[in-house]
C-alpha cells in the first residue's frame, strides 16, 4: 500500500467538509483494515484522494464566498449582536429568548455565519411549519442578497432546495428528525438552530433529547435554542446550565383591546366566535383606511365559514386569504403576495409563530385552538377546541407589531386572559404514549424511559403505553 498516498490523505482529511471527513475517513479506515484485496488498494487510495482534494477545495471556496452580512438597525436583536456572536463562539449550547418581532428568527443564522460557522458544514435552522421555513428562507436570502435555493436553502417534505453552495438551510423539525436516520452524526451541520422551541411538539422534544446525546460525541457542533417566551430555565437546565440571552423589546407597539362575547348571547347561539370575528373585521375595515387584518380561528371549518361571510359582506373592498395546515405550499404562500385592496388573512395557529405577513396592522384573536389530546380512559385521541395559553395569546398579539404599530382585539375578557395557563402544555404530556413509543422505535431514539425528555412521562403512563401495545 502506498504510504505517501496514505499520509496525504491523513493530512487532507481534516481540511474537508465535515460530512466528507466522516464518510471518506470511514472508507479509509475500512481500506486499511482490508487484507483480502491488497492489489486494488492503490487504485482505491487514488480515487479516495481525488474525492478528498475536491472536498478540501470546495471547503476553501465556501470560505472565500461567504455572503456579506448586514443587520437591520430597526430590529432589537441587532443591538445584542456582538454578545450573541461571542456566546455562540464560546459555548456549545446557547438559549436565546426574544419577544415576537425582536428579529431572532432571521438574524441568528447570520450571527452564526459571523461566528465562523457554516463553512465546514451547514447551519441548519428548524421551524415547526413548512410555511414558516419557506418564507424565512426567502427572507434570509433577500437580506443576504443571494439567490434563494443556493447560499440559503430550504427543505420541506418532497422538495429540497439546497446544495453544495448552501450555507444556511431552513427545514421543518420533522425533516431534521428524519435526517438522523441516514446521518446519525448530523455531519451535514456544524450549527443547529431549534427555533420556536417553546412550542414543545413531540418533534422538538425528540430533537432536543437526541441532540443532548449527540453533543457529547461532536464537540464541534453548536446548538442554539430559541424561544419566544421567557420560560428558558428548563432549556438551560437540560443542557448543563447553558447561557441564556434575553432580547427584550419590539420594533413597534401593539395596543390590546378586550371585546368579550356576550355570554348570554353565546349561550343562546345568537352570536358565535366566528360571527364576532367577522363583525369585528368588517368594523375595522370600515373605521380605518390602511393596514391589513389577521384573524385567528381554531379550525379549518371556522376559517371557511368566516371567509364566506367576509366575502359576502365586504365584496371587493378586501381580499380574504385563508391559511391553515392542509393547504398546499402554493396556496399558503398567497398570504405574502401583494394585493390591490386591503387583505384579511383568516388563519389557525399556523400563523402564530415565525411569520411576518406584510402589512398586518390589526389582529383579531378568538383565543381558541385545536389541540391534540389522548384520553387514556377511552383510549381515543381527540382534537378539542380549547382556550390558548397566555404565551400563545402574546404570540398572536405580536403579529400586529412586526412592520408598524398595531392593534390586537381579543374576543375574550382580560380576567379570562389572566386566568389562563402561562404556557401551552407540552405535547408529550397529552399524547398517546403507545404512539410515542412506536415513533421512537421507528426513529431509533432508544427507550422512552431513559430518553432525556425535558418533561419525562411518568412510569405509570409509560407502563400504560406498553400495555396498550400488547
Amino acid at each position: 500500500m502506498n504510504d505517501a498516498l496514505i499520509r496525504e490523505l491523513q493530512t487532507l482529511l481534516p481540511r474537508c467538509l465535515t460530512h466528507d471527513w466522516v464518510r471518506l475517513g470511514a472508507r479509509l479506515v475500512r481500506l486499511l483494515r482490508d487484507q483480502r484485496h491488497s492489489r486494488h488498494h492503490d487504485s482505491i487510495l487514488e480515487r479516495l484522494l481525488t474525492e478528498v482534494r475536491q472536498s478540501a477545495e470546495l471547503r476553501e471556496l465556501r470560505r472565500a464566498h461567504v455572503p456579506a452580512i448586514t443587520y437591520p438597525d430597526s430590529l432589537p436583536i441587532t443591538a445584542r449582536k456582538d454578545e450573541i456572536v461571542a456566546a455562540i463562539r464560546d459555548n456549545p449550547v446557547v438559549v436565546i429568548a426574544g419577544e415576537t418581532g425582536s428579529g431572532k428568527t432571521t438574524q441568528i443564522p447570520k450571527m452564526c455565519l459571523e461566528a465562523g460557522l457554516g463553512i465546514e458544514a451547514m447551519i441548519g435552522c428548524t421551524q415547526p411549519r413548512r410555511v414558516a421555513a419557506l418564507s424565512i428562507s426567502r427572507r434570509l436570502a433577500e437580506e443576504l442578497a443571494v439567490p434563494w435555493g443556493r447560499e440559503v436553502g430550504c427543505k420541506i417534505r418532497f422538495d429540497d432546495r439546497s446544495g453544495p453552495e448552501t450555507y444556511v438551510k431552513l427545514m421543518t423539525d420533522g425533516i431534521l428528525l428524519a435526517e438522523t436516520q441516514g446521518d446519525p452524526l448530523l455531519a451535514e451541520y456544524n450549527a443547529l438552530i431549534i427555533d420556536e422551541a417553546h412550542e414543545r411538539s413531540l418533534n422538538i422534544d425528540f430533537l432536543l433529547g437526541y441532540l443532548k446525546g449527540l453533543l457529547a460525541q461532536r464537540t464541534d457542533l453548536k446548538l442554539i435554542i430559541t424561544s419566544a417566551t421567557i420560560d428558558t430555565a428548563a432549556f438551560s437546565r437540560a443542557f448543563d446550565n447553558a447561557p441564556v440571552i434575553e432580547v427584550s423589546g419590539r420594533a413597534f407597539p401593539v395596543e390590546v383591546r378586550y371585546e368579550p362575547l356576550d355570554p348570554d348571547g353565546e349561550e343562546r347561539g345568537d352570536e358565535t366566535f366566528v360571527d364576532a370575528a367577522v363583525r369585528t373585521a368588517v368594523r375595522l375595515i370600515a373605521e380605518s383606511t390602511t393596514g391589513d387584518l389577521l384573524v385567528f380561528l381554531p379550525g379549518e371549518k371556522d376559517i371557511r365559514e368566516a371567509s364566506d361571510l367576509l366575502e359576502g359582506r365586504l365584496g371587493g373592498a378586501a381580499e380574504v386569504v385563508p391559511l391553515y395546515g392542509r393547504l398546499s405550499a402554493g396556496d399558503q404562500q398567497r398570504v405574502f403576495a401583494p394585493t390591490a385592496v386591503r387583505k384579511i388573512v383568516v388563519a389557525t395557529n399556523i400563523a402564530e409563530t415565525s411569520l411576518t405577513i406584510p402589512g398586518i396592522r390589526f389582529v383579531i384573536d378568538a383565543g381558541l385552538a385545536r389541540l391534540s389530546r389522548y384520553n387514556p380512559r377511552t383510549r381515543t385521541r381527540r382534537l378539542p377546541i380549547e382556550p390558548i395559553s397566555q404565551s400563545s395569546a402574546n404570540q398572536r398579539k405580536g403579529r400586529a407589531g412586526r412592520v408598524q404599530a398595531g392593534i390586537c382585539i381579543r374576543l375574550y375578557s382580560e380576567d379570562d386572559f389572566q386566568a389562563r395557563p402561562a404556557h401551552t402544555q407540552p405535547e408529550i404530556q397529552r399524547a398517546n404514549l403507545a404512539e410515542v413509543i412506536l415513533r421512537m422505535k421507528a426513529f431509533r431514539l432508544g427507550d422512552i424511559s431513559t430518553f432525556p425528555f425535558l418533561n419525562p412521562p411518568s412510569p405509570a403512563a409509560i407502563s400504560g403505553g406498553y400495555t396498550l401495545l400488547q
